[in-house]
């Protein structure tokens, strides 16, 4: 293709070219029955690994979050606030340690 073409020329080019292709996609031979049932077999056995694949991970995503939520409340809880009885009760061994070293 040079530059000099006009728009004729490049558009029969073009034509040729489809036609070209055409004949190569329909002299392509048929897939087989077997064979096309194989790959679709393949396919399906791919799509199954990949579910339970999945469905694995799932499992082990739900597992650790609830040990995260887990280990939360054990955080949550050592790090309460103390209740009065246990305030006080600081409060008073304090006070009988200050009274003791007198």
């Amino acid at each position: 293709m040079t530059y000099n073409n006009s728009f004729q020329d490049r558009a029969g080019q073009a034509a040729e070219a489809k036609a070209k292709a055409l004949e190569q996609y329909r002299a392509r031979p048929q897939v087989d029955a077997k064979v096309a049932a194989e790959r679709i077999a393949a396919g399906q056995e791919r799509a199954e690994a990949k579910a339970q694949k999945a469905a694995g991970k799932k499992v082990e995503r739900k597992a650790a979050a609830e040990a995260s939520a887990a280990k939360d409340a054990a955080r949550a809880a050592a790090a309460a606030p103390k209740t009065e009885a246990e305030l006080k009760a600081a409060r008073d061994a304090k006070y009988a340690a200050r009274k003791n070293r007198r």
